[in-house]
């Protein structure tokens, strides 16, 4: 068996520390500087930490390359079979008429301003998505949205990117904040609720925050009711929901309760005409699939839009409450790999490597609902075989790159190379919970993954926690809520959104517009964990 070296570099853990982080750095300079596509940014990554995991923290070959497949197969089954199907649907929705129905909707009930529907739809409704699907395929549907109606291909990605942080921590019904209980030990029920009194705060800003990036100081002035409005009501849901109602339902509820007020406040308040910000109609072409936008008012009704959204949110929800997806679950322990590696840093505890196989996880939810929408909506068999061709060419780099990147995380996780960089942060002492956010953050960029950061880190902000005397609830919640912050950079998540767009192979285009808001709230986040753990611990919940 494998026991992981913490501190292999001269036995100092500053030393190790940097040279753990020389992987990461790799990807975000491929990335942000270079500017190369996001495959080529994790292979590069990959490559440098094979060699680093094989001959400076002594991780035996056969356990280091056993270790990225069982990471490309996670990424494969349950991740990408997730994307891709939503992917599907997105297909199904365009040739059909259905996404030219959705945006004759947003023309009809809409304010004549694309700031407007920058909120209404790259905010609310992709909340929508990133609670009943995520991993990135909320990105791509409503950037390809966002595009239809006039915004640049770059400015809807950066954009929706940004906006997606604030559901992140309870997307796909909760899933993150349920493994996060898993790994710490700590209420799932808890944990939910004091990550229900942190990023409310930043849902509050995000309208207002990506306003004055698009539109400058002036359409904040502007705007300012309606982003009160859509960012209030967010966060007032998702305070409420993740507090005193279902922890599962936090995203749903919330984005849901965002849309409906936001849509009724149009009703009765519009913004000052601004020809500058008026929406024009583009024809695009997404890998395939032909978006050219039909006569307006024309073939069907604009309601009928909605078709393929309400039918995956209440397919997904039932799936989720009846717990189908355990159906044919089979946990099956990774040959050569599971409990091969011992972690040090947790007392030697035997590392874990189940892949967990379920037939009918969500992906398989979203497929059925894929099939409903072509069933109802009249595509027939030879055109939905066409939307998979589609589908695939759309999909296929994104694949690979999320392949290649948590294969990544699973490397540095069994090699030792995450708990050090873990532990070298940890070491911080009193300002540990200005930090703290970066550890997700570190997880959830490596693998694209809410879900994953938790499960990587989780436990080990709640023994830093413990040995620091912090509140084990408050720093194990920000793990989650950090991570949500590292989900804009991801290679996973930026792949994804370019898949539809035809800013593929220019990820690093897109990293780079991203990174630095990426840093400035994830440090905003650690100011507010800061305050409450020192100023206001009353605000954390009793575990």
């Amino acid at each position: 068996m494998f026991h992981q070296l913490l501190t292999p570099v001269a036995g100092n853990l500053a030393l190790s520390f940097v040279v753990a982080a020389v992987p990461i750095v790799v990807v975000l300079v491929m990335l942000g500087v270079l500017r190369r596509p996001a495959w080529q940014a994790s292979l590069g990554g990959l490559v440098v930490a094979f060699f680093i995991a094989v001959l400076i923290w002594r991780f035996p070959v056969p356990l280091a390359l056993n270790s990225i497949v069982a990471g490309a197969v996670f990424a494969l089954w349950p991740v990408m079979w997730i994307v891709f199907n939503a992917l599907l649907l997105y297909n199904i929705s365009v040739i059909s008429g259905r996404f030219d129905a959705f945006r004759d909707w947003v023309l009809n009930h809409l304010p004549n301003d694309r700031r407007i529907v920058l909120v209404v739809i790259g905010f609310c409704f992709g909340c929508l998505l990133e609670g009943i699907s995520g991993f990135g395929t909320p990105v791509a549907i409503t950037s390809a949205l966002l595009i239809l109606v006039g915004f640049p291909a770059l400015e809807a990605l950066t954009f929706t990117l940004i906006f997606n942080t604030a559901p992140v921590a309870f997307g796909a019904l909760g899933a993150p904040v349920t493994v996060l209980g898993q790994v710490t030990g700590l209420s799932p029920v808890t944990l939910g609720a004091m990550i229900g009194r942190q990023l409310p705060f930043i849902a509050m800003l995000l309208p207002f925050y990506v306003m004055a990036i698009y539109g400058g100081m002036r359409s904040v002035r502007a705007l300012w009711p309606v982003l009160a409005v859509a960012g209030g009501s967010f966060a007032l849901g998702q305070f409420v929901s993740s507090n005193y109602l279902d922890y599962a339902l936090t995203d749903v509820l919330s984005s849901l309760t965002a849309l409906i007020a936001t849509l009724a406040f149009l009703r009765v308040w519009k913004p000052a005409p601004d020809p500058e910000f008026s929406v024009s109609l583009r024809i695009v072409q997404t890998g395939g699939a032909d978006l050219a936008p039909k006569a307006h008012g024309s073939q069907m009704s604009a309601w009928q839009g909605w078709l393929p959204w309400l039918i995956v949110s209440a397919v997904v929800i039932v799936w989720t409450h009846l717990k189908v997806f355990t159906i044919g679950q089979q946990s099956i322990p990774w040959p050569g790999l599971h409990n091969e590696v011992l972690i040090t840093l947790y007392n030697n505890k035997p590392y874990a490597a189940n892949w967990v196989f379920q037939p009918l996880a969500t992906g398989t939810a979203i497929l059925l609902s894929t099939i409903l929408t072509a069933g109802l909506v009249g595509v027939g068999p030879r055109r939905f075989i066409g939307c998979i061709g589609t589908t695939w060419r759309q999909s296929r780099l994104a694949i690979l790159t999320v392949a290649l990147i948590v294969g990544l995380a699973y490397l540095m996780n069994y090699s030792g190379l995450n708990y050090t960089l873990g532990l070298g942060v940890a070491s911080m002492g009193f300002i540990f919970p200005l930090v703290s956010p970066f550890l997700g953050w570190i997880a959830v960029f490596l693998s694209g993954s809410d879900t994953s950061g938790n499960a990587l880190f989780g436990n080990l902000q709640v023994v830093a926690a413990n040995q620091l005397g912090l509140n084990p609830v408050l720093i194990a919640a920000t793990n989650s809520s950090g991570g949500v912050m590292g989900k804009m950079i991801s290679p996973q998540n930026i792949s994804t959104g370019a898949s539809v767009t035809d800013l593929k192979g220019q990820e690093g285009v897109v990293f780079a517009r991203t990174f630095k808001h990426s840093i400035v709230l994830t440090l905003l986040l650690g100011l507010i964990v800061l305050v409450q753990q020192y100023v206001t611990p009353w605000m954390i919940p009793v575990h």
